[in-house]
């Protein structure tokens, strides 16, 4: 059997003004096994401590230039989780008890036991602990729909917070949108960033929705019905999903009575094989992908408003202009990879085609245009398709402008010196510029 992992050792910063206080206490602590770091004065740890300092620090609240109430009003402004124990005098218990209200760990009036310090100390590492780890866990979720759903624009930006929020719940969602934006992707990550990432993920399109055995191949067959069936017994992939989650994508090439049995599985979450006498009681989430906007498939199919689910509309990509620059980079570096072929340099022929086409294909057309372009295919010379709705000039040349520059800081390496070199323009408007697109060099270093 394998010995559990020792447990982090205490960390501790100290502030105490009291020079044999300070050693005294620094040595109980360390007795305890605790790694401690003392501090004179409240400034000599200001300028120490970070927001991801893992340990506790411990407070004198009397204190010469900076008493501890300030102290601990400058560390909630580095981390409002940092926890801090204060010490005191009798005197200074009001204000210590006014602390607490708003978010110290815990305070002890002098003289106090060892035995009283390192219990406190204790339970607030233990608070430290949890708290940084629920903040890694939520950094690498924000990570994970950052990657997934790239982009700056506002769009962007809100897929990713409603993905993640809807992910970390277990209500149904039904996502909206034309072709190619993204509806199938996204219904896989909500379920890899949800608790039954763990659990199957069954996706059901639109060519088993339209398949002659469509009810077979989503209820299954019961074994009692294999015979007089006339076939073997199987699971349906619904029933596959138990679990997990049910994925149903383009459901309108569903028929009008397998139609039915579907609004019946939403209702109820049980399903009826093919044979057999009672239904089975499954545990699934179901997320639905449908064409066109929140209104018109309520429109066409008010019966799908009984899932009672979150419904989140994905926008085409002419309506996240400033994205496409990044994507195009994405999709670029992934069909390399998976092509096992060194990507070419962008020119400005292909900027300029990325740019000002419309892409009424969305990320499918952009990303079938990205691999004929990494395997030569895609025509540099070609004029720029004519855009399907208007812009402004000046947008067009500022979003070229933009991804030149993002361009070159790549090569660059976020080195403006460089990038002043490359492009031949004056030091001060290469920061005008950089200023203007929030284009920040150490971003690329």
């Amino acid at each position: 059997m394998t010995a559990p992992a020792p447990a982090p050792p205490l960390q501790v910063a100290l502030v105490e003004d009291d020079p044999p206080l300070r050693d005294a206490t620094m040595q109980a602590l360390m007795l305890e096994g605790a790694e401690v770091v003392a501090f004179p004065d409240p400034r000599a740890a200001l300028g120490w401590l970070t927001g991801d300092y893992p340990g506790v620090v411990v407070s004198d609240v009397r204190m010469p230039g900076m008493d501890g109430i300030a102290f601990f009003a400058a560390l909630r402004a580095i981390d409002p989780d940092l926890p801090v124990i204060l010490t005191t005098g009798h005197g200074d218990i009001a204000m210590a008890v006014e602390a607490m209200k708003n978010g110290a760990a815990d305070f002890l009036t002098k003289p106090y036991a060892s035995a009283d310090l390192i219990r406190a100390v204790r339970s607030a590492s233990a608070r430290r602990a949890l708290a940084l780890e629920n903040r890694r866990l939520r950094e690498e979720a924000g990570r994970s729909t950052q990657g997934a759903i790239p982009g700056t624009s506002p769009a962007a930006q809100r897929l990713r917070s409603v993905i993640e929020g809807v992910a970390r719940s277990e209500i149904d969602v039904v996502l909206t949108g034309a072709h190619g934006t993204g509806k199938s992707h996204a219904a896989r990550l909500i379920h890899d960033l949800s608790p039954r990432r763990g659990r199957p993920f069954v996706a059901v399109d639109a060519g088993v929705l339209a398949h002659e055995d469509a009810e077979l191949l989503l209820f299954g067959r019961d074994p009692a019905a294999g015979a007089a069936g006339g076939g073997l017994s199987r699971t349906g992939l619904i029933e596959r999903a138990n679990g997990g989650t049910l994925f149903l994508d383009e459901i309108a090439a569903a028929g009008s009575v397998l139609t039915v049995r579907l609004l019946s599985l939403v209702e109820s979450r049980q399903v009826l094989p093919i044979g057999a006498t009672r239904p089975r009681r499954l545990n699934i989430r179901i997320i639905i992908a449908r064409l066109g906007d929140e209104a018109q498939v309520g429109a066409r199919d008010p019966l799908w408003h009984r899932l009672g689910a979150v419904q989140i509309a994905f926008p085409p990509l002419a309506a996240r202009r400033e994205d496409v620059a990044e994507i195009f980079r994405l999709f670029t570096a992934r069909h390399a990879r998976e092509l096992d072929i060194a990507a070419p340099a962008i020119g400005e022929a292909q900027w300029r085609h990325v740019l000002a086409h419309d892409w009424p294909g969305n990320l499918h057309e952009l990303s079938g245009y990205a691999r004929a372009f990494v395997l030569g295919l895609a025509d540099p010379g070609a004029p720029a398709a004519p855009l399907a709705g208007e812009r402004p000039l000046q947008q067009i040349v500022a979003d070229f402008e933009r991804t030149v520059l993002e361009d070159a800081l790549r090569r660059c390496e976020g080195d403006v010196a460089r990038l002043q070199a490359m492009l031949q323009t004056p030091r001060k408007t290469i920061y005008d510029k950089l200023a203007k697109y929030d284009l920040k060099p150490s971003r690329f270093r």
